[in-house]
């Protein structure tokens, strides 16, 4: 039976995780609000006249997520704190919805004035949220609270697909409101999140690092964790870390370029995160009602579909809540890439091995059995997916830096998920309307290409303490090296670890000031 104080641990860890539902649900409601003929008349914009502009829409949330990413997200997090820098994220989230719901008529500026505001608001959020719940979570169960954040973005896709179905099956009695009621939906979550932050504590890591404040630290951890001991071992071990991180590497974010090991992390966590986008479910996720198109001419079908889809997201994702920890981080990318391959190979086979009929429109399409075989292989490989590529991208990328650079170094490896998404995105329209279903088949390459890559370069993380985790990566062990220019008598405690996935209890009372 889990005690009051790991409940309280989950429940923190789960408020800071509602910050990836601003990001799920964004990813969809774009998707939404275009299917509406009322949003397109409000701008003044036609889909096949104004092509280039709807892209520019969507492309301007993208730019202020990258800059806040690799600029804002880091410094905020790591000078004003963990909290601040999500309830900053969460206040421009909300200032920008009511932008977007309450744009002029005809004013596509202040439209898109809100997707790039959005976009900053995100990524600052997405930058100090990951961070938190690494650094207050145990290292024994961090991969099952972590499996909640990419989860939190199933949720959010659920909430805006299902109000947009909803919408849509009303949309003669809502007029305009039928894509406004979509959009401002938005500040829900974000709402929720601000009032509850200012009740929960700081990351004990942060109390350290920037202000040194040993006490404060132990406040938060005595909330989190079940006997003094632990509070006195994991003070200690951050303190040895932080100490080894500002003398001998450095304590600002130039240890990403001057330590070797971490920037073999960076470009490991770089390759990851594109990957992630790569293999498929990005382009899915913007393209699929395009997709589902060329099968159903209905958009309430379609919106459906979506819906369900989203619904089934948050089913699948759980999945590694139990395997995380279980099997570890490297068992899911593989199993996860080669499932999601295998999908991305059966999908295009079976659009070209079945006969096309003529649609309602006089175009080709494919039967109704043909249509429900390629939506149920899509949600197999979401199947695939949200577990393995969805959730332990989040799971390693915050988890492998060490303190000095975890803001800044998360900020920018998760962006790259978003620089990815908008390059591809430039020329896959063309490659579908070209391809077809055939273009399905880079998407198989790519996720077989990122199996091998794994199973050579990524090493294996679960419950690797964090301030430990740079042996990983042939760096030295921080926790061990900064004991011993704190005189710890017992500087090479974290030996003991080094070479095991379980955490390491101390036994013993330490006899030293911390």
């Amino acid at each position: 039976m889990p005690t009051s104080k790991r409940l309280y641990n989950w429940y923190i860890a789960l408020v800071a995780a509602m910050c990836m539902v601003l990001y799920g649900y964004d990813a969809s409601v774009f998707n939404a609000a275009q299917g509406s003929d009322n949003w397109l008349e409000w701008f003044d914009l036609d889909t096949k006249r104004d092509a280039n502009l709807i892209g520019l829409v969507n492309t301007a949330y993208t730019i202020g997520a990258i800059v806040a990413g690799w600029f804002l997200g880091g410094p905020t997090a790591d000078y004003f704190g963990r909290r601040v820098g999500m309830g900053i994220g969460c206040i421009l989230t909300i200032a920008a919805t009511f932008m977007q719901a309450f744009a002029p008529w005809h004013n596509l500026g202040c439209f898109i004035g809100g997707r790039v505001l959005i976009g900053i608001g995100q990524g600052m959020a997405l930058t100090a949220g990951p961070i938190y719940i690494g650094e207050v979570s145990p290292p024994e169960i961090r991969g099952q609270i972590m499996t909640f954040w990419q989860m939190f973005y199933s949720v959010g896709s659920f909430i805006a697909y299902w109000i947009a179905y909803a919408c849509n099956a009303n949309k003669e009695k809502l007029g305009d409101w039928d894509w406004r009621m979509v959009v401002i939906f938005q500040i829900l979550v974000p709402l929720i999140i601000i009032i509850l932050l200012p009740f929960q504590p700081e990351s004990p890591r942060w109390w350290i690092k920037r202000h040194n404040n040993v006490e404060e630290a132990k406040k938060t951890l005595r909330k989190i964790r079940e006997t003094e001991e632990e509070v006195e071992y994991e003070v200690l071990t951050i303190r040895e870390a932080i100490e080894f991180e500002n003398e001998a590497v450095s304590g600002s974010y130039l240890a990403l370029l001057k330590d070797p090991s971490v920037r073999k992390r960076l470009y490991l966590a770089f390759v990851l995160n594109v990957g992630q986008q790569l293999s498929g479910q990005g382009t899915l996720n913007s393209y699929s009602s395009a997709i589902y198109k060329t099968i159903w001419p209905s958009s309430q079908t379609i919106n459906l579909i979506n819906a369900l889809n989203a619904t089934c997201g948050i089913l699948f994702t759980l999945n590694a809540v139990w395997t995380a920890d279980r099997f570890g981080r490297r068992w899911l990318f593989i199993v996860g890439a080669i499932g999601m391959g295998i999908c991305m190979l059966i999908v295009p086979v079976v659009g070209m091995t079945t006969p096309d009929v003529v649609g309602t429109k006089g175009t080709a399409t494919k039967t109704q059995p043909v249509g429900i075989a390629i939506v149920f292989l899509l949600f197999l490989f979401i199947f695939f997916y949200k577990p393995s590529w969805g959730a332990t991208t989040w799971i390693w990328t915050s988890e492998v830096f060490s303190m000095n650079v975890r803001a800044q170094a998360v900020g920018m490896c998760s962006q790259m998920q978003n620089v990815a998404n908008t390059i591809f995105q430039q020329f896959f329209p063309i490659f579908l309307a070209k391809q077809g279903l055939k273009c399905l088949f880079f998407f198989m390459a790519t996720n077989f290409v990122l199996a091998v890559f794994v199973y050579f370069c990524i090493p294996e993380t679960m419950k690797v303490p964090l301030e430990e985790i740079d042996a990983l990566f042939g760096g030295q062990n921080h926790v061990e090296k900064g004991g011993q220019m704190l005189n710890v008598a017992d500087a090479d405690h974290a030996n003991a670890g080094k070479n095991s996935v379980e955490v390491q209890q101390h036994e013993t009372t330490r006899d030293i000031d911390v």
